[in-house]
């Protein structure tokens, strides 16, 4: 019902913020007459005196010709009122995030345009259907969450709610590839795509800083040199501000009723009463210069001690026979490497009946190249421990030691989150594709979590969590349908049911 293509397509956006604007500029960019309004005075001017700005500064950096920047200014046409939007094909709401004035700017503008212009939301936390709801015509309203910085984040999440008629979507759609961001299609359930996805990361990371299991800093190096994630889940607790990420963790646990996977953790609530917020505050998990660099947290110092005896199990036999010879059998005096899957160092030793006080594991999730992790029983010898350490760290690649865990601290924060990521593709919120495709893109992980599962192999992925799962028996670990079914398939977690 709408040729997004049509050279004389109007669109108007109401609220002049921060991706209000992004938002105009976008569009504008991309051959659209865009009308900016806002209800604050003088706002929706300095918001196109600002984009000229930024496309000065594209000009300079010779991105864009004068010629395009000239006429993407001239394409915005600021107006004092609501009733100027009464051309418009689409209209985007970017005001606050809140229910009852999203609904009511929704009717003041039905008064105002047709019938078939499509009114679509910004929003990235609010029901699209409950929007809806306040309008004579809610098929033809949709979210349309974008991503700030809005012109540097190319991805845009294209939400249908319970009414909203195909078309809307589709045409939503077609403009985001106009103006070259990738569209990814979703169903109005919370968090839509992104922040749903987002649920694993930072956490599970908090769960293993609860249970005591390593340091922060510990857990940020993990992630990144092993896991290869380019900033730590405390890092970016800072950069985000806990005060923020908190409440949506608690706000996205409320929505789904309570579900375990997503549950946050109570060290997060003496933090923001004491107002370590992150960077914005100086201090948060690091602490910062006036220069807004993190202070760095040096690491344990390599031990000097070594192994008078190594044994370890079958897999990391052509590992560690680069540093020492490997013992047939394990003797008295021998550090005992083992290397468990979901299971911790206590219960690997058991089930091998090697002694406990002489036993390390190591995370071979991963791989060794870039970081390795070193896991103690609750009763491993301290010169057992620095004896491995020293060893593993002989090559200069370094180690991190942590204490006794189910799936150390790599294993168990990635497994969640694909786990998170495969239920939010079984329960149909998007297809497979879109999914990584957003969060890729949304949250800057190195894959998705469906190829990530897969870069792992989702056997090991299933079989990390189920040990974790019959470990702790919280309902927190339990695989999700879609990965179960994948993993003894032996097919792709990117596989739709055909």
């Amino acid at each position: 019902m709408l040729d997004i293509q049509r050279p004389d397509l109007v669109a108007g956006v109401a609220g002049s913020g921060t991706m209000g604007r992004g938002i105009v500029q976008v569009l504008a960019q991309c051959g659209v007459r865009t009308l900016v309004f806002d209800a604050k005075p003088g706002a929706a001017q300095a918001a196109k005196d600002g984009i000229a700005k930024t496309l000065a500064g594209l000009v300079q950096k010779s991105r864009i010709s004068q010629a395009d920047a000239d006429q993407a200014l001239a394409r915005i046409e600021v107006v004092d009122a609501l009733a100027a939007f009464k051309p418009c094909h689409v209209a985007i709401e970017a005001i606050v995030e809140l229910l009852a004035p999203k609904q009511e700017l929704f009717k003041a503008l039905e008064a105002v345009v047709s019938d078939t212009c499509i009114l679509a939301s910004n929003t990235s936390s609010l029901s699209v259907t409950a929007m809806a709801s306040a309008c004579a015509h809610p098929g033809r309203v949709a979210g349309y969450h974008f991503f700030n910085p809005v012109p540097v984040m190319k991805i845009v999440e294209v939400v249908d709610g319970e009414l909203t008629e195909r078309w809307v979507g589709d045409a939503l759609v077609a403009l985001a590839r106009r103006y070259g961001h990738k569209p990814v299609r979703c169903k109005d359930t919370p968090g839509f795509i992104v922040n749903h996805a987002g649920r694993g990361y930072v956490p599970e990371s908090l769960r293993v800083l609860q249970e005591g299991v390593a340091d922060f800093a510990t857990i940020d190096r993990i992630l990144v040199d092993a896991a290869g994630f380019r900033l730590g889940p405390f890092g970016l607790l800072d950069l985000v501000g806990l005060d923020v990420a908190h409440g949506v963790m608690r706000s996205m646990h409320a929505q789904y009723y309570a579900e375990p996977k997503y549950q946050p953790t109570y060290l997060s609530d003496p933090r923001v009463a004491a107002g370590l917020l992150g960077r914005k505050t100086g201090r948060g998990w690091y602490k910062y210069g006036k220069d807004g660099i993190a202070e760095r947290i040096p690491e344990v110092a390599v031990p000097a001690a070594k192994p008078v005896s190594v044994w370890c199990v079958p897999e990391l036999k052509e590992f560690l026979s680069k540093f020492t010879k490997i013992e047939s059998k394990p003797t008295p005096d021998s550090v005992c490497f083992v290397a468990p899957l979901g299971h911790d160092a206590t219960t690997t030793a058991m089930q091998l009946q090697v002694e406990p006080g002489n036993t390390v594991a190591i995370d071979p999730m991963f791989g060794f190249a870039k970081r390795r992790t070193l896991m103690s029983t609750p009763v491993t010898r301290p010169e057992v421990r620095d004896a491995a350490h020293a060893l593993l760290a002989s090559d200069g690649v370094p180690v991190s030691v942590i204490r006794d865990s189910a799936g150390f601290v790599a294993q168990r924060v990635v497994a969640h989150i694909v786990n998170v990521g495969c239920d939010i593709a079984q329960q149909r919120i998007a297809t497979p594709e879109d999914l990584d495709s957003a969060v890729v893109l949304g949250l800057g992980y190195p894959h998705g979590p469906l190829a990530m599962g897969d870069a792992v192999g989702a056997p090991k992925i299933l079989a990390v969590l189920e040990a974790m799962h019959a470990f702790y028996q919280e309902p927190r670990y339990r695989p999700s349908p879609w990965l179960r079914r994948r993993a003894r398939l032996g097919v792709s977690l990117l596989t739709n049911d055909s």
